[in-house]
This record gives structure tokens, sequence and C-alpha cells, in this order.
């Protein structure tokens, strides 16, 4: 309840309960594919915590990888050749996991029901569907024949059915790094998750390769902890935010660790992401290659050209300073654009004077979009892992 509180304090407008909620799952090596709900963890149900939740105007969402089975659980038990496996042995475990053959129309049945039971049981407004092993060996042990297709387009009618029931259901791809990415998948889900690694330096990369595919707002992206626990880098709210600004934002973070000044702060970006969000996710994409190459800046620039956002963040040092002059692409040239850093409310600048410092950077400046787009202006000289907002909009 500590963090519903501080997420609807933040302004989170949806709460999921991820892995564990299940009989028997008290760690990872069991009970996938046991889609009941805990009594030993949830004696009365997931219908209190989803009450307390949209008490506070929030959404409520659970976490299920309906494609997978422990050969640790209840089902694998009572079923073993429910399992996608050749007739000779076991294909090699991952995560402690094997495939549920959803070809079988037993336990294809099976995985249903037990999650309609539970969205029968509580208002849930989203299911995180995911998918956290590759899918080798995949053989129809009632056949003996490859059954890697016939398993993915039964995945398609799983999600269609249970859709079929719970028409306004929002379900995302999780697939811990593309391995249910596919335009396939998006006729039945809102958007896909990126990557399990949520290092807003690493995420630069994966979203900008991700993006040739699919818009940001069909990719979700999160603001993580201080400490990256894939990468071990520290990194800043700033970065951290502004990256996930972008794309549907998530927060991926205990806040029961956070301070009250990063409470406020996350607040700030959060609000700032909801003011932007119907320019981000219409507007136009534009990634930008500047001299230094220890920057990536991209942005967004809106569909009228009327109003455009920058990011610009530092990954490495460079042996250019100051450093050469950046353009800004997309804007319609006879326009004059004024242009300001960006911050979200309670939110400081980075950007301390001396050092690194421009003389428009406090008060902005105004400029044609010709100028802009081909001559460019100078920026701060910022250190690694720092990252700074433009916001361009027509005077």
């Amino acid at each position: 309840m500590k963090l519903v509180d501080l997420a609807a304090d933040a302004g989170v407008e949806r709460f999921v309960l991820d892995d564990g909620w299940f009989s028997g799952r008290r760690d990872d090596t069991s009970s996938l594919g046991d889609w009941t709900v805990s009594e030993e963890v949830w004696p009365e149900g997931l219908a209190p915590l989803a009450d307390a939740v949209h008490a506070k105007g929030m959404q409520f969402g659970l976490w299920f990888e309906p494609e997978m089975i422990n050969p640790d659980s209840q089902v694998a038990r009572e079923h073993p050749d429910w399992m996608l496996s050749p007739r000779t042995h076991r294909p090699q475990e991952a995560r402690y996991q094997q495939v549920m053959d959803l070809t079988n129309p037993k336990a294809f049945e099976h995985v249903k029901r037990q999650m309609l039971e539970v969205l029968d049981s509580t208002q849930i407004e989203y299911i995180k569907w995911d998918f956290n092993r590759d899918l080798y060996e995949a053989v129809s042990p009632i056949t003996g024949r490859p059954a890697y297709h016939r398993q993915t387009l039964a995945t398609y009618r799983l999600l269609q059915e249970i859709k079929n029931v719970y028409p306004h259901l929002e379900i995302e791809s999780c697939a811990g790094g593309g391995g249910r990415i596919d335009l396939g998948i998006l006729e039945y889900t809102v958007r896909v998750w990126g990557s399990d690694c949520t290092d807003p330096i690493e995420r630069k990369q994966i979203e900008a390769g991700t993006c040739l595919l699919l818009p940001p707002e069909l990719v979700g992206s999160h603001v993580a902890s201080p400490i990256s626990h894939q990468t071990g880098r520290s990194l800043n709210l700033a970065l951290r935010a502004s990256n996930a600004m972008f794309s549907h934002m998530g927060i991926e973070w205990d806040l029961t660790t956070a301070s009250d000044k990063e409470l406020t702060e996350l607040a700030g970006w959060v609000k700032l992401h909801k003011q932007l969000r119907s320019m981000l996710h219409s507007g136009r994409v534009v990634h930008l290659d500047h001299p230094d190459q220890g920057y990536w800046i991209h942005g967004v620039v809106a569909e009228n050209q009327a109003s455009a956002v920058y990011a610009i963040t530092r990954l490495r040092t460079s042996a250019q300073r100051p450093s050469p002059a950046l353009c800004l692409p997309g804007l319609e040239e006879s326009t004059t654009y004024r242009v300001r850093e960006l911050l979200p409310q309670g939110v400081e600048s980075e950007i301390r004077e001396g050092h690194g410092s421009v003389p428009w950077w406090k008060e902005g400046l105004e400029l044609p979009g010709s100028v802009l787009e081909n001559s460019g202006i100078r920026f701060p000289d910022l250190n690694p892992l720092q990252t700074v907002l433009l916001e361009v909009s027509a005077r």
C-alpha cells in the first residue's frame, strides 16, 4: 500500500503486480503454468489490492507468462507431455523453464481457463504478457514434428480468445528483449517491451533500433532505479526520466527507497510527459548525426512543425571542446522559433554558470528554422552521462 500511495502521488496511471502472485511461486524455479492466486500470499485474493489501486485513480495490471511452464509445477507433474519436446529428450532448460505446448488443445484450454478465472475474480485492465526464454527444439510431442510456427499461431489465438471475453483489456507483449516483438503480435497487443535492460545509455541504441519498425508510443521504456542492476552504472534521474519520456513511459524503481527530492522530481517528469505525449506520440522522430560522436541526440517534431523537443545526451568524453554547433532538423525554414531548455516543474537545470555555459542558455533565443537546421547553435558542453532537453516552439 505504501507503493500504491507513492505511485499515485507521482502521477502514475497504472499499477502493475509482477511475477510471484500465483500458487507456489516463491522464487523463479517453480510454478509457471499454475495460474491460480496464491492463498498463502493473497488469502483474500487479488481484489483487495486491485480495489485499493482503483480507489487511488489508477488502473490495475497483472503479470502472466502463458507460454511457459516450470518442470517443478503442479501442471507439469500431472501432464509432463504438455511441454514442447522431442520424444527422445527434453530441451535444455533456460531460467528453469520449458515451453507449454499451446498446439495441444488440452494445454491451450488449461492456460486459457486459468487466466480467465483470474480475470473474472478481479478487475484487471492490463496484462503484462511475458516470454522469457528462447523457443528452441520446439517439437510437438504428439506429432514428433517441428511446432515453432504453430506455437506462434496458437499464442495469437490465445490472445484473441482472451480479448474476445475482455475486449477492453490492454495487453503488452513483454518478451525480455525481442522474443515476441513482431507485427503479428501487435494485432492483439497495445505495445511491446523493448528490452529488460533499463539502463538509459543502453536503451538509447535499443530504442533507436526498435523505432525503425515501431513508433515510440508502442515501445515501453521505464524510469529505472539510480543504480542499474544490469550494468551497475549510477545514473541521475534526469537521464533516466528524459529517456523514458519519449516512449510509452513507465517506472521500474522501488519508490519506497527514493528521497523526498527524488519523488518531487519524478512527479515533475511524469507531469511533463503527460503534457507532451500527444505531440511526442504523433510527431516525426528524428535522430541527429553530430560531429562529436560523444553525443547522442534525438527528438520529435510536431506534425505541423510548430513545436519540437530534442534530447542531448553526453555518452562519453571527447577531444573536442567546445562542441561543434548543433543543427536541429525537421523545422520549417521560414518560421521563427524560440529555443530554450525544457525542465519539468521542481527540477533544477544541470547547467551551471561558467564552464560549459553559453550566453543564451538562461533566457533562450529566437532564430529562423533555416538557421537552426542548417547553421545550428552552440550549446553547453556536457559531462558524461549528463542530458538536457531543448524545447523549440514557433514564435
